[in-house]
């Protein structure tokens, strides 16, 4: 890649590489090439061309701000998503009475709180609208599946990029020159290599889908989050399956258990089903099907910074938090938007003044959500029995402010402003 610059107050023409196409690093192409006519940008990705990225079930909850950001991009699918209107958090017993929250979407004078949807249906949707942008404009955009980014280095005006073949960290092809790297995939916390502030929660996120039955939820609009006495408990509502029984509704769990004393293991599916009952709130409804589950450890792992030279990091690759709050994918969302912005504020070719704006832009945000889903990670490894009724009086208390009630919504939907 060769970089050209102009000269002026105007942006320069500068060349971003993208690490990762996934949700963040495809949404953040999209938008830069909008936002940076100039630019020429290229999304790298290790998985072959001919991958089909639907089969991927993971679930994904996406805030409103970025359910609208997506809307903008025309990335967003237009089915195959499952509109949160409520979200309803409460503390299992012992707990101060009625301790539980309820956010929705009409108090918030918006249509929907987010919306949860299949990992693979939005990497579709967003794979397909940067295809039709390369197409339009092949000179300065592309797209290059099945070539890794085996190294980044920094450079004192820019980065060199490493390319192998595939997941071949040995098959180097071509050493490349860009002015701004974007790294834009993660990983999982128990795979990545130790950054700047990290720590082990000791627990398991157990991640499945389960089929629910009655309850106060019956058009299958309303997100629960139940804090048990070993971690949070996540109930999100699922676009129905073809041939579903009337009445129920299916559901993605994140259940997070103690490492060190994990009640879900060594259980049979039948047992299973009946510790899972007794953990969610009577509103949530009966557990008529539990299928398959996979654990994971939980960990946060992020960088100080998300610019260091040239080279940025954005979502997990800069920050991987607790699942407590569900904006891993968000934060990566506002940090995408974010970088662009201040790209596009560069004048005179000051990328480096650009990329210190971006820090000091997103510290509020990152850092407060980083904080929040710390803390109530925390709290759950500490042994202190009055924790749980003092998180019940809380929510009990949250419950009876409507304007700070709102003030969290807005705050969840939007970040920090």
């Amino acid at each position: 890649m060769q970089v050209r610059r102009i000269i002026g107050p105007m942006l320069q023409q500068i060349e971003l590489a993208v690490v990762g196409a996934g949700p963040s690093g495809l949404a953040l192409a999209l938008h830069a090439a909008r936002q940076l006519p100039s630019a020429r940008i290229t999304v790298f990705d290790a998985r072959s061309p001919d991958h089909d990225v639907r089969a991927d079930p993971r679930a994904l909850a996406l805030s409103l701000g970025s359910v609208q950001w997506l809307q903008r991009l025309q990335a967003w699918p237009e089915v195959g998503a499952a509109l949160i209107r409520r979200v309803h958090v409460s503390q299992a017993p012992p707990s101060w009475p009625g301790g539980e929250v309820t956010l929705c979407a009409d108090d918030q004078g918006v249509p929907l709180l987010g919306a949860v949807l299949r990992y693979g249906t939005l990497v579709e949707a967003l794979q397909r609208a940067w295809q039709t942008a390369v197409a339009r404009e092949p000179e300065r955009l592309a797209l290059r599946l099945g070539q890794a980014v085996t190294a980044l280095e920094p450079r004192p005006s820019g980065a060199a990029l490493s390319l192998g073949v595939g997941h071949d960290a040995a098959a180097i092809a071509t050493l490349e020159h860009v002015d701004v790297a974007v790294v834009a995939e993660g990983g999982l916390f128990a795979d990545q290599a130790a950054k700047a502030v990290r720590h082990d929660y000791g627990q398991l996120a157990w991640v499945g889908e389960a089929t629910l039955e009655g309850g106060l939820d019956p058009a299958n609009g309303t997100a629960f989050e139940r804090f048990t006495g070993a971690g949070p408990l996540a109930v999100l509502p699922l676009p129905p399956p073809p041939g579903l029984p009337p009445g129920t509704r299916r559901v993605s769990l994140v259940w997070c258990v103690n490492g060190a004393d994990d009640p879900v293991a060594e259980l049979s599916p039948p047992r299973r089903r009946v510790l899972l009952q007794s953990l969610l709130p009577r509103q949530a409804g009966a557990v008529v099907d539990l299928g398959p589950l996979k654990a994971f450890p939980l960990g946060l792992n992020a960088e100080r910074r998300l610019a260091q030279g040239r080279i940025v990091r954005i979502g997990n690759a800069a920050q991987t938090l607790h699942p407590v709050a569900g904006q891993g994918l968000n934060l990566a969302l506002r940090d995408a938007y974010a970088l662009v912005t201040a790209l596009g504020g560069a004048t005179g070719g000051d990328l480096d003044a650009a990329l210190a704006r971006l820090e000091r832009d997103r510290a509020p945000d990152r850092w407060s959500m980083i904080g929040t889903t710390d803390f109530l990670a925390r709290s759950f490894t500490w042994p202190v029995p009055a924790l749980a009724p003092l998180r019940g009086l809380a929510l009990a208390a949250l419950q009876r402010l409507p304007p700070a009630r709102r003030q969290l919504g807005r705050h969840f939907m939007f970040g920090w402003r």
